[in-house]
């Protein structure tokens, strides 16, 4: 299980995030979502050991995932939000540092790698550099990345950016096969439509705190909503969308 406590972090006083908890048990896929500016990538960034909490702990398997960061991240799968790549690197040469980082032998790796560019329709690109990739070719090489190791744990950041339909389509149904399969997975989205199909709870931000945190059908009852688009609205909007959309109109046509 995976255990978020109390994660709080502050940049120059300022809270980005405060108190932030919750756990992922296996075979649970929890939604984490928030407006923008909410706070949900930097809580990413604690979880994986990329930022250090200003408080709070990440637990993972009953101990703090402070006692050993390395083992704790060679267990997991992370996709980015942003698509950094190396852009000189083939595809096929960043998912050859990306598995000999994560300690694959040279044949198991090679033969994934070969598995993964033609499943996800990259083959005949292969020995093309990063740089000259579209996005969802790229977002498609950060996702074999994240699953060349068979990780326990996914953090996923956006993980439909960019990609077409039958690609977006796949990755459901993996992240469903994953989670019958006891993985557990942190999906974090604005397209809340996905996120309503594949989650098996929800938890959004608002100004770094957290504000609402059930099963979706739970959610949607205590608020009255037929969505989570519309719980999402009632829990996390500022303003009403009809009246923001109609100020917008109304500059457009000044």
């Amino acid at each position: 299980m995976l255990e978020v406590c109390g994660l709080t972090k502050r940049f120059d006083g300022i809270p980005a995030v405060q108190d932030v908890s919750f756990t992922i048990g296996p075979g649970e896929i929890l939604g984490y979502i928030g407006p923008n500016g909410s706070g949900k990538s930097t809580t990413v960034k604690m979880i994986i050991g990329l930022l250090e909490p200003s408080e709070g702990e990440v637990r993972f398997r009953g101990k703090s995932v402070i006692e050993d960061l390395p083992d704790f991240q060679a267990r997991i799968g992370y996709v980015p939000e942003e698509p950094h790549l190396y852009p000189y690197l083939s595809g096929r040469e960043y998912l050859q540092l990306a598995g000999r980082l994560r300690g694959l032998t040279r044949s198991l790796l090679e033969s994934k790698i070969d598995e993964f560019l033609r499943l996800f329709s990259l083959w005949e690109d292969r020995d093309c550099p990063v740089s000259a990739y579209s996005k969802g070719m790229r977002q498609k090489i950060l996702l074999s990345a994240a699953l060349l190791h068979n990780p326990e744990l996914l953090i996923l950041d956006e993980p439909l950016s960019g990609l077409d339909v039958g690609a977006a389509l796949v990755l459901r149904e993996l992240l469903g096969r994953l989670a019958a399969q006891g993985r557990m997975i942190l999906y974090s989205s604005h397209v809340l439509d996905v996120l309503e199909k594949i989650c098996s709870r929800a938890l959004i931000l608002r100004k770094g705190r957290v504000a609402a945190h059930d099963s979706i059908g739970r959610l949607r009852e205590s608020m009255h909503a037929s969505s989570l688009e519309g719980v999402f609205g009632r829990v996390a909007g500022d303003d009403d969308c009809q009246s923001v959309a109609g100020r917008i109109l109304g500059v457009m046509q000044a």
